[in-house]
């Protein structure tokens, strides 16, 4: 399998594993939902894991990977107030998990990138 046919499956693995481990551990996602949303943090932690699995299968679809490469580095902007607060809310924590909460922050960065990517490939092979 071509590099370029990799990258958009592994970036829906990508989602697709972060969706089910907001189903499978929701309190810890719960936990970083920024609180100027309305509503129980539970719903914004199934919405978010919801949303992941939807990415995860139009990127998998070449017919819609294009819009969904696109929704994704969105997603990965939109979700990146929750990010902050994990960083805020640990910075008291042992320097392992404050390590992992500020390493998150960053990491925003190439994720929208890499759905980028994968959306002006999409756009070729189309």
């Amino acid at each position: 399998m071509p590099r370029s046919e990799r990258s958009p499956l592994l970036l829906a693995a990508l989602l697709a594993t972060a969706g089910t481990a907001h189903f499978a551990s929701p309190r810890q996602f719960d936990a970083i939902v920024p609180r100027a949303l309305p509503g129980a943090p539970r719903t914004w932690t199934y919405a978010s894991a919801v949303a992941e699995f939807a990415l995860a299968a139009g990127l998998a679809a070449p017919r819609t990977r294009k819009a969904a490469a696109l929704a994704t580095a969105a997603f990965f902007v939109g979700v990146f107030p929750a990010n902050v607060r994990m960083a805020a809310d640990w910075r008291d924590r042992p320097a392992r998990q404050k390590a992992a909460a500020y390493g998150r922050l960053p990491l925003q960065v190439p994720l929208v990138l890499w759905a980028r990517s994968v959306a002006k490939g999409a756009g070729r092979a189309a």
